[in-house]
Order: C-alpha cells, then structure tokens, then sequence
C-alpha cells in the first residue's frame, strides 16, 4: 500500500487548491466583459434598437448614403477597438459599441436590401430574403461558437475569442432584426405601429416560457436578445416616419436626439451605480 498523508496535508492541499480557485474566479470576474442582465440592460438595449434605426435613417437621406455607410463603419470599428482593449466591462464603452453596432447594422441591412436584393428580387420579397439570410448567418455563428467553446453563455465572456463570437452574435442579431422589422411593416402590411406590438409580444414570450414552462434561461435570452432589434426599430420608425407611411412624422432627427438623451442619461446611472456588473459567480454554473 502506498504511504498515507497525514490529514493536515490533505486540508493544506485542499486548502491551497481552493485559493487557487478563488483567485482565478475573481480574475474571470473582472475579466468578464459583459454587463449582468438586470431591467437596466433591457432598457438600454431597447433604447439603442430605436436609437440605431433612426439615426442611420436620419444620415443615410440627410447626407450622402455611401458616406454614411463608411462613416458608420470607422465608428463601428473604434467602438469594437476601444471595448476589445478594455479588461473589464465599462458601461459606457460597451454600450457606445452596442449603438454603433445598431447603426452599423442597419445600414447593412439595408444595403443588403436595397443593392442587392431588390434589384433582383423586387422590394417585397427581398425584405424576406434578407431575413432568411441574417437568420441563417445567426445560426451559423450560434453554432461554431457552441462547438468551439462549449458554451453560450454571457457569463463566460472572459477571453477574447468568446468576445469575439459575442460581437459577431450581437451584430447578426441587429441586422435580421432590421430585416424582420422591415418584413413585417412591408412585406405583411402590418406597419410600424402594429409591428411594434407584435414584437412586444414576441419580447414577453421568451420571458413566460422561462416562468412558466421552465424554457433554458440561455435560450430565453438570446430570443429575447434578437426581438429587441424590430421591437425597438419598429417604434423607432412609428415615431419619427411621415403620415403617409402611418407615421407620427416627428422626424428620424429628432427621435435619434431625444433616444440619445435617454440612453446618455441610462448609461451615466449604470456608471455611477455599477448596479449592472455581475457579480462574483464561482460558486455558479451559469
């Protein structure tokens, strides 16, 4: 038989392996570089949806739409940059980069639409197409991150290759959500208005299904998650579209200015309160 360890070796390894631990669960903590999924991360996310549809409608017809493409893309690319090269998550810096995705998304969307598709498919058809596609592309990357990583939990974005796969998530979720948005106020002649209230129903579901029938909390979100984008759009565009497009005709400017105000003012309580950084999960599986 081999030689037996005294018991206060056994406890001082066990203790020294639970230091260990310790210690790598809270650099994972700090390491983490998402925000914790509070009422506040859905607000300003709904906030940012609007916030993305209408300034990037507002650029692309008050200047010109190639620009506003490429200037939307060099935003999008320091957003990213300055988030990547953060070591912790930052409310401002996150969120800055979730609005430049909004915008950014947008436009692609639409380019995608109206360069693309159209031309080939016709408008009404093509906002379905571009649906399908961006639905397919979400799959696509749900799937080599899940294989890759094991994981698509946000509570486990601590390096930076998931950190990679979580952007790439985030701005396939924006851009189908702008084609969906589009589909539903276009395609199936529902309007903006009407589209609105489709998707907050669609927005509550995940929620039920989680309460209720016990639906994984992982899959909850990332429904949730894709719904905000034409849920917000959708409104976005209600508020600020002329009346002959069943619009309030307040003007893509000035929502884009008062949904500025409001996620500014969001985002500055979350910088001060801090009430939207995770806490310390290693006694957790999620």
């Amino acid at each position: 038989m081999g030689r037996t360890i005294p018991n206060r070796q056994l406890n001082v390894g066990f203790s020294a392996r639970g230091t260990t631990a310790q210690t790598l669960d809270r650099a994972l903590n700090v390491a983490r570089k998402v925000p914790e999924i509070t009422i506040f991360f859905w607000i300003a996310k709904l906030l940012s949806t609007a916030l993305g549809e209408s300034t990037s409608d507002y650029l692309v017809y008050q200047i010109n739409p190639y620009l506003a493409v490429v200037l939307g893309g060099i935003g999008l690319a320091i957003a990213l940059i300055l988030q990547f090269r953060v070591r912790r998550y930052i409310a401002w810096v996150y969120w800055l980069a979730v609005v430049m995705v909004a915008i950014f998304g947008t436009m692609a969307a639409d380019v995608v639409h109206i360069v693309l598709l159209s031309p080939l498919l016709g408008p009404t058809v093509a906002y379905l197409v571009s649906t399908i596609f961006f639905a397919a592309c979400l799959v696509v990357i749900f799937a080599i991150w899940y294989l890759t990583e094991k994981t698509l939990s946000i509570h486990s974005i601590n390096t930076p290759r998931r950190e990679v796969f979580y952007w790439a998530t985030v701005m396939a979720t924006f851009a189908l959500g702008t084609a969906a948005g589009d589909m539903t106020a276009y395609t199936l002649r529902l309007g903006f208005f009407t589209s609105g209230l489709l998707f907050t129903a669609l927005f509550a579901l995940p929620a039920l299904a989680y309460g209720l029938l016990r639906l994984n909390a992982l899959v909850a979100f990332w429904l949730a998650y894709i719904v905000t984008r034409p849920l917000g759009a959708s409104f976005a565009d209600w508020m600020g579209k002329p009346k002959s497009v069943h619009g309030l005709n307040f003007g893509d400017g000035l929502v884009s200015l008062v949904l500025t105000i409001l996620i500014v003012g969001v985002v500055g309580y979350l910088t001060l309160t801090r009430k939207d950084v995770q806490a310390d999960r290693s006694h957790s599986h999620s």
